[in-house]
């Protein structure tokens, strides 16, 4: 078995997921017990799963999720399987930490790690681990961790991006797990790509820069679109404005965790920093836009 580290979380699996392995220093800090992410052994039939949800459809793509019961919290040894159609099945048990895959044909190496990875391991660690995923980019200023927060073509990416080339570690590419500790809402390190362009399942570049340990969320950045000739201006959210605004970047907004979703959502927006970055839509402009983030980070 070969031994990864992903979302914080060591993960043992019967194949090599990526060309190098993630640091293992980037395990989370407090209890996380270890995965495996085996092939799914032909011994017969599988329990039938009747429940089913449609969580995306694309192109030719469609994302189920399916169980013998209702959607609801998992319980004990609640049979689930995530399927992406015509491509790969993922099943697991509620409870349990070996998770398995089932190909069809056509399914590469590629892009089964592409939807283990970006896809299934989040969803399996909100429903079973407690984990809360935030849409964000996310990359170390002074070994702390800040986000980028935006919608989708909101900019995050290319502004990561521009950071991991002055040499920022990155902790996320695209979702942050994040969880409580002692207190402390931590940024967790996802998996070592980055992607800033428009593609379907791919993980995208290998970052050599990638971030070590999960760390406490220094600041949040909300980034605000401007007129290309606008000055970069960063101004504090404060209050429930918090909550409205980080409310929409929230994933897997299952209807059964919303309890789950609205108490993180507090809790995160009464502890940490909310800035707006009004910045000029102008990639000549980049430099300016990083040094005043930077600038404000450190000063925070």
């Amino acid at each position: 078995m070969i031994e990864h580290c992903l979302y914080g979380i060591k993960v043992f699996s019967d194949l090599a997921l990526f060309g190098r392995p993630v640091p293992l220093a980037a395990v989370a800090p407090g209890e996380h017990q270890a995965l495996d992410f085996i092939q799914l052994p032909d011994t017969g039939e599988l329990p039938e799963l009747p429940e089913a949800l449609l969580l995306h459809q694309a192109r030719s793509r469609e994302l189920w999720l399916y169980s013998d019961r209702p959607l609801e919290r998992s319980v004990p040894g609640q049979p689930w399987q995530m399927g992406v159609a015509g491509l790969v099945n993922f099943h697991w048990r509620g409870g349990e930490s070996t998770l398995y895959y089932q190909s069809e044909q056509g399914c590469t190496q590629e892009l089964l790690v592409f939807w283990f990875v970006h896809i299934f391991l989040p969803l399996y660690l909100t429903l079973e681990r407690g984990y809360d995923f935030i849409h964000a980019a996310a990359v170390e200023v002074a070994d702390e961790p800040i986000l980028f927060i935006a919608p989708s073509t909101g900019g995050k990416s290319t502004l990561g991006d521009y950071f991991l080339k002055q040499g920022h570690p990155m902790l996320s590419d695209d979702k942050v797990a994040t969880f409580l500790h002692e207190g402390k809402f931590f940024a967790v390190p996802s998996h070592p790509h980055h992607r800033p362009f428009r593609q379907v399942e791919v993980l995208g570049y290998p970052v050599e820069h990638f971030a070590t340990c999960a760390r406490p969320i220094h600041a949040c950045y909300l980034l605000e679109q401007g007129e290309p000739d606008d000055a970069v201006e960063i101004s504090e959210v404060t209050g429930f404005r918090k909550f409205e605004e980080l409310l929409p970047h929230y994933l897997f907004s299952f209807s059964f965790l919303q309890q789950q979703r609205l108490r993180w959502l507090a809790q995160l927006a009464d502890q940490s920093l909310v800035f707006r970055v009004h910045r000029p839509w102008n990639l000549d402009r980049q430099q300016e836009v990083y040094e005043a983030i930077c600038t404000h980070s450190r000063s925070i």
